[in-house]
């Protein structure tokens, strides 16, 4: 997401991706603050159903782990 000017398009998805991915813990705190800890769950996990995944395998692993102990039912 930061390879963007055009700051207003980015779909929430994008933005969860890109902040799982490549932000350090404090901006992943501020994304759950502001989409919720449930939506932010679910959007990662279906994004984990596609065909092609973009994220690295232990960060997988860690939001796999993370969020089945904080958005279980989600």
């Amino acid at each position: 997401m930061w390879y963007t000017r055009n700051f207003d398009h980015l779909s929430t998805e994008a933005i969860v991706e890109a902040i799982l991915n490549y932000g350090d813990f404090d901006d992943v705190k501020k994304i759950i603050s502001i989409v919720g800890i449930k939506k932010t769950a679910r959007i990662f996990k279906k994004q984990l159903g596609h065909w092609r995944v973009n994220y690295d395998s232990k960060t997988i692993n860690y939001f796999k782990l993370y969020f089945k102990k904080y958005a279980p039912s989600a």
